[in-house]
């Protein structure tokens, strides 16, 4: 079974991530296509939990109908373990690259973690749940998982910075992941210095959170018989108790996508269910379609673009045109001439970022005519 709402909420998901990853190289951009600074969330930090949760829908259909009676086969868990391990080499390849700018492969330094890499390890830990437990222990553990991960990060002390630090470096998850991960292949920029990462290994215990929520969503989807409403207000609700109960839950334990708390995979989740809610009841249940395909165009290839889109972002951005104090990035200096020189810095790094869209939008219905379908 092939849902056509969930291809275009990949699709959706997709465009956000293409947009606001070129937006977020330039130095001026709208607040709103701008990551939060620590706490609280914009809309551009749901773009990747919404991915997250879309992996877990998708899961439905391909391994809901193993249960711990009707056992999976070697072959289920090969292809599984293969399609974890794809992300993760794709992701930190992709490390590398922006490492040195070219292909060196000098492993050296390079970043071991990255949002590839988080949705491989998220999708294998949620798929080998969904495999070896029954409905309501998911349920369960789902819930365990988000309570573990808060009382962790809030009373156990970390050397040197104390309990309940949620700073960068002083955060349970990031003493972790120094303890795991070699210092030097921890995350360099946005201050945390080698120190922790954003996409770290101890916060894929709630990103697999993310994920099964998509995945008991889809299974409410794939349930019914015929498309009805009544599943879309059912998606609706399930996500405003989210975004309630994670909203109750920031005054404890903070929104905060870079932790990736537990309030923040609630509220995230929640809004993930009412747009997927939107996409179903207009295209599934009213056949409201024609406003829907290039979504679902972008969605079918949703993997081979975002890593295209990636490179050429890392590209653009790292090579530089000129030399000595007149050198220019690729990407400064196309944003510059183009765009911010008569639409100004914000509307030019908008505008940068829709062109670059459209770009990838072609490329998508140059597959989708090909019937080129490259999937991990």
């Amino acid at each position: 079974m092939r849902l056509t709402s969930l291809d275009v909420f990949r699709g959706i998901t997709i465009a956000g991530m293409i947009l606001v990853n070129m937006i977020g190289v330039a130095a001026d951009k709208y607040p709103v296509l701008d990551h939060a600074a620590w706490n609280s969330y914009t809309p551009t930090d749901l773009v990747f939990p919404f991915f997250l949760f879309i992996v877990g829908v998708a899961m439905t259909f391909s391994l809901s109908k193993y249960t711990p009676e009707n056992k999976p086969t070697k072959e289920v868990y090969i292809r599984i373990f293969r399609r974890a391990a794809i992300l993760f080499i794709l992701g930190i390849l992709l490390n590398v690259f922006w490492n040195k700018g070219v292909w060196t492969f000098d492993f050296s330094n390079v970043r071991l973690m990255g949002v590839l890499q988080r949705i491989s390890l998220s999708y294998l830990f949620a798929s080998l749940i969904v495999l070896q437990l029954p409905k309501k222990s998911q349920w369960i553990l789902a819930g365990f998982l988000l309570v573990f991960y808060w009382l962790t990060m809030i009373l156990i002390p970390v050397p040197e910075y104390g309990a309940g630090d949620l700073t960068r470096v002083g955060n349970f998850g990031a003493f972790i992941d120094r303890l795991i991960i070699p210092k030097q292949h921890l995350y360099k920029a946005d201050e945390f210095n080698f120190m922790g990462d954003p996409e770290g290994l101890y916060g894929t215990i709630t990103a697999t959170v993310s994920v099964l929520i998509g995945y008991f969503a889809g299974e409410w989807i794939k349930d019914k018989e015929q498309p009805d409403s009544q599943t879309s207000m059912d998606l609706v609700l399930f996500g405003l108790c989210c975004l309630v109960i994670g909203i109750i839950w920031d005054v404890a334990f903070p929104i905060n996508k870079k932790l990736w708390t537990s309030s923040y995979v609630l509220v995230s989740s929640g809004w993930a269910l009412m747009l997927l809610a939107a996409c179903y009841e207009l295209i599934e249940v009213r056949l409201i379609k024609r406003w829907s395909k290039p979504f679902e165009i972008m969605g079918l290839n949703a993997i081979a673009l975002f890593v295209a889109s990636v490179m050429l972002i890392k590209i653009t951005a790292k090579f530089q045109l000129g030399t000595g104090d007149s050198a220019i990035s690729i990407y400064n200096w196309i944003y510059q001439n183009l765009f911010a020189s008569w639409a100004g810095t914000f509307n030019g790094s908008f505008l940068f970022g829709v062109v670059t869209l459209l770009l990838w939008y072609g490329v998508a219905v140059l597959m989708y005519r090909n019937k080129w379908l490259i999937k991990v």
